[in-house]
């Protein structure tokens, strides 16, 4: 019976993976290792172990590199498995650039955080249009969905829509600001600070014509 329950449950996988790619969703992270990813400053923040990410250390952001359209994303959907712990702050940029280090001036972020004291919570596009309720729990995976296409994103936790936001023709941002627009780029994880746990897994893109 424990045999018939593993090869039920491997093919379900199998036939969920083949939806998967059928659907045109692309997988960003092995499971296994950082390839396709570069971090900048303080590399140890970043491990995986058990078929997650785990960004846990000093500030550092994990920028994808890989071949997936040549890491330069204009209109996509983009989903990952996220889990926060205690007082954790993280974040997911799009449209960004790499940098060796510092926090990453081009794009937006879109926040990961449902305890840390910055009350700017999760699926909000930090300090553009902020979220300020957890839509998660800590030490619960949820799923981060977010959409571009555009000059619009929408941003989802577990199926229920965050934010739905279309950048303003000609915006202007403030001083320090001025490169959180949309154009395209890749994506970045982003390490906060030493406090900050989080776990990332089931890391996928769709692009979008």
């Amino acid at each position: 019976m424990k045999k018939l329950l593993a090869l039920l449950g491997a093919t379900l996988l199998m036939a969920q993976a083949s939806d998967a790619t059928a659907a045109g969703w692309v997988s960003l992270f092995d499971g296994k290792s950082l390839d396709g990813w570069k971090p900048n400053e303080n590399p140890e923040t970043f491990s995986v172990k058990d078929g997650v990410l785990i960004v846990k250390g000093k500030k550092a952001h994990l920028y994808y590199m890989g071949s997936v359209s040549n890491h330069d994303f204009t209109n996509f959907e983009f989903e990952a498995d996220v889990m926060t712990f205690p007082k954790a702050n993280s974040g997911v940029y799009i449209h960004t650039i790499y940098q060796d280090g510092d926090w990453p001036r081009t794009g937006y972020e879109i926040q990961v955080n449902n305890s840390h004291g910055d009350p700017k919570r999760t699926a909000g596009l930090y300090s553009i249009d902020d979220n300020y309720e957890a839509p998660a729990k800590d030490g619960e995976w949820f799923k981060l969905y977010i959409k571009v296409e555009g000059k619009r994103i929408i941003t989802k936790v577990n199926g229920k829509l965050i934010k739905d936001y279309t950048e303003p023709e000609n915006v202007k941002r403030d001083k320090g600001m001025e490169k959180r627009l949309l154009s395209h780029g890749t994506f970045a994880i982003q390490g906060h600070d030493p406090g900050s746990e989080i776990h990332y897994k089931n890391i996928r893109v769709r692009p979008l014509h």
